[in-house]
């Protein structure tokens, strides 16, 4: 066997032992100075890590070789990768971190772990869709300037920046269930369609189900696997905020979007802002934050108004969506005046139509 290989069975066992978590485990990879040294360590050198009491003792005499190898050797049959902290595949930005997991189960390709510019992208599962549209075309234009993105795979925000970045990129997805549990169609498709592009991670073994804890643990691995933090939509109650805060905690960038302060949609941004993330308004801004230079494509293409009329409507519109009664009553023009000229304008994606009969601006708008 190899030592590589042999290594990577101290790490399974050490997960495999009932109590020893991150923190814990890698106290006592430091007490030992490797893996290898911890299993042969003595119970008196063991009983000295602080943390280690009768109990732990016990769980790690208990462990069992044999099963850790009977595991490991499933779990690779099987197709899955397992990074350990030895492994030169495990995110380099994560290994630094006290809390960081012991072993990662990964299908797709590593190598996209170690990307030069890593930017989570984060928010609320019941985003609006201008947040979720929004979200995707950020991701692309992230893309476009290859930086790769990270998030959890969850409904709205999460599967909105997957979504974009897979038209232009690379993605990461980090879950919170294991990653030969039971999900839906849906969720298998899209982990699919990662895994060809980007790689999916998980610090849950394979077989484990999604559960609430899992959650908060994973957003920490977002957190402490990317650059920084960009929060796209989130009330005073997502999950994105523990996210953020522990982006905060690692030393990450956490920057947030606003939005309209009567709707609760954007609390948890706004409370971000106050208590010191940076406010952004477009992704040119992230990336001036990051200290990333821009290339490639802009994100909008730029429009010169026809004539007048489309000028006021569209100008009204770059204020934000607004339903037709609101853009009638602000340019002044009638219903079948203006439905006219949005419909020109749709046709050409200028503008584009949301539920409740809303407008959307596309563009940037050209002065002359």
């Amino acid at each position: 066997m190899s030592h590589a290989k042999e290594q990577l069975l101290g790490w399974v066992r050490l997960v495999l032992t009932p109590g020893i978590g991150p923190v814990i485990g890698r106290k006592l990879v430091r007490a030992a100075g490797d893996i290898e040294r911890l299993w042969r360590l003595s119970d008196t050198r063991l009983r000295s890590v602080a943390g280690i009491g009768p109990v732990l003792l016990a769980a790690m005499r208990r462990s069992s070789a044999e099963e850790a190898r009977h595991r490991l050797d499933a779990w690779e049959r099987s197709g899955l990768i397992v990074l350990s902290p030895d492994d030169e595949r495990y995110p380099v930005r994560l290994a630094a971190l006290d809390d960081a997991p012991l072993i990662l189960f990964a299908t797709g390709y590593p190598s996209v772990l170690n990307g030069p510019k890593m930017l989570a992208m984060v928010g609320s599962r019941k985003a609006s869709r201008e947040s979720r549209l929004l979200t995707y075309r950020w991701a692309r234009y992230f893309c476009r300037q290859d930086v790769t993105i990270v998030s959890g795979m969850a409904a709205g925000v999460d599967w909105a920046a997957h979504s974009g970045a897979l038209q232009e990129g690379t993605t990461v997805a980090v879950l919170g269930f294991g990653l030969q549990s039971e999900v839906s169609e849906e969720q298998q498709r899209m982990i699919k369609r990662i895994r060809e592009h980007g790689c999916v991670i998980s610090e849950c073994l394979p077989e484990q189900a999604a559960r609430p804890e899992h959650f908060p643990r994973r957003n920490r691995i977002i957190a402490g696997i990317s650059d920084g933090v960009v929060v796209m939509a989130a009330d005073r109650r997502s999950g994105a905020l523990i996210t953020a805060q522990q982006a905060a905690n690692y030393g990450r960038e956490v920057m947030a979007v606003p939005g309209n302060v009567l709707g609760r949609s954007h609390e948890g941004c706004h409370r971000l802002i106050r208590e010191g993330a940076l406010l952004v308004e477009n992704p040119g801004q992230c990336m001036q934050n990051m200290g990333w230079q821009t290339a490639g494509r802009p994100v909008k293409q730029a429009y010169l108004p026809g004539n007048e009329q489309e000028r006021q409507v569209l100008l009204a519109l770059s204020q934000g969506p607004l339903a037709m009664d609101a853009l009638s009553e602000t340019c002044g023009l009638t219903i079948p005046e203006l439905s006219s000229i949005l419909l020109a304008l749709e046709l050409q994606g200028v503008v584009e139509r949301l539920p409740g009969s809303r407008y959307l601006l596309n563009v940037e708008l050209k002065d002359s």
